[in-house]
This record gives C-alpha cells, sequence and structure tokens, in this order.
C-alpha cells in the first residue's frame, strides 16, 4: 500500500481502513460502501468550500454545477487512474474476470470511500489535503463559464454552429433497483460523434456522455 499512500500524500495510521476502502462488495464484507457514502459527503463539502471561497461573485445554481462537473464519475474515474488505484482493488473472482478494476463506476466508488477512509482515519483536515492535492490541478483549470453542464455546453456549441442538437438514449440498465447503473449514449450526427456514459440516473449519464462528446467536438 505503500505506493497509494504516496500517490496520495497521506499515511494511513493502520492499514485496515484502507484495505476496507479498497475492498468492492463482490469481495465479501466488510466492503467499502458505507465508506463510499461517508467520502461522498467528505468529497462534496470540501469541493463546495474551494469554489465558494475561489468565485466569491458566483451564485448557488453555477457553483453546484462547477462542483458538479468536478465530481461527477468520469472525473473521479480518471482521478482514480491517475494514482493507478484499480491495481489496489479486492474484487470478487467474476468482477475481476470482467475487468472490475477498470470500470468507471467501481473506480470512482472506489476513490470515494478511500476519501471517507482518509476521513476516518485522520479527520477532516486529512482529507481536505488530500482532495485538494488530487484536485489540484481541476480546480486550477475551474472557470466561471464551467458552471454550465455539458448539455448545455454540448446544445449550445452544436447551435452557434448550426447543427443538429444532440439524441440520446439509454443503452442498457443494470443493477438492483435501488442502485441502478444507466448507461446512455451520446449522438452528435453532425460530427459523426458517439459517446457513451454511465451514471446513477439517466440525467447522469446523459451529463458524462456530453461531457465526453463536448470534448471530442470542440478540439475537433
Amino acid at each position: 500500500m505503500d505506493g497509494l499512500s504516496s500517490s496520495l500524500g497521506y499515511q494511513f495510521a493502520g492499514e485496515r481502513l484502507l484495505e476496507q476502502a479498497l475492498t468492492h462488495r463482490s469481495h465479501g464484507t466488510p466492503n467499502n460502501e458505507r465508506f463510499e457514502f461517508l467520502g461522498d459527503g467528505v468529497l462534496n463539502c470540501i469541493i463546495a468550500k474551494a469554489l465558494f471561497d475561489a468565485f466569491p461573485a458566483l451564485h448557488e445554481g453555477d457553483l453546484s454545477r462547477i462542483r458538479a462537473n468536478l465530481v461527477n464519475q468520469k472525473h473521479l474515474c480518471e482521478l482514480a487512474n491517475e494514482i493507478d488505484l484499480g491495481r489496489y482493488l479486492r474484487l470478487g473472482e467474476g468482477e475481476m474476470k470482467s475487468g472490475g478494476s477498470r470500470r468507471p463506476s467501481i473506480l470512482a466508488d472506489a476513490l470515494e470511500a478511500v476519501f471517507g477512509a482518509v476521513f476516518l482515519d485522520g479527520g477532516f483536515d486529512s482529507a481536505e489535503r488530500v482532495i485538494k492535492k488530487l484536485f489540484e490541478k481541476s480546480l486550477n483549470e475551474v472557470s466561471s463559464d464551467s458552471g454550465k453542464d455539458p448539455k448545455t455546453q454540448l446544445q449550445e456549441y452544436l447551435q452557434a454552429r448550426k447543427m443538429a442538437l444532440p439524441l440520446y438514449h439509454v443503452v442498457q440498465t443494470s443493477g438492483e433497483a435501488h442502485r441502478q447503473c444507466f448507461e446512455v449514449e451520446c449522438h452528435v450526427p453532425g460530427l459523426g460523434i458517439r459517446t457513451r456514459g454511465e451514471g446513477g440516473s439517466r440525467r447522469s449519464a446523459e451529463q458524462t456522455a456530453a461531457q465526453e462528446a463536448y470534448s471530442i467536438a470542440s478540439k475537433s
């Protein structure tokens, strides 16, 4: 675990909390689901405070949208990959064979669980240092225009070029009724772009797919 601790910039007092944070429910119990719940709350609070301090002129709605762009599944997965979190996950045999260590939903959830473990081990200040370290680049790149959600950004980009609006449709849903995962495709006909996003709701999956489509479109 030394490599992961180095990437986080935090040394746990004991590895028990970190091990549980890295244990997917497919591996058994105790697992990281409760840690994920806690870490999600801590993460949202810390990012909210960082944005509150950085943008004193922005209204609540804009701040909420910027935060949503920073803490969505796609971005959390990117950060998890930056610290090679997948190699440390404890997965059940089925998840291991199906590539669970690379699945965005599992990586994003595990990163939140790690934040929860840091909070339990070292308190709020430690969690804040870890989160700000990982999010430093992303926070520095935020602008007031980032308050627009990805679907709005994509729509405005296409409208400015008099192009057809994107089409969204659900590719599949999985998981239990109280914990469903939606996979949505975003199709931009005028640019031949097709992207997919996952999320705990159709709307969040659409936003993730739109964010990827906008990233591709704005670079073309």
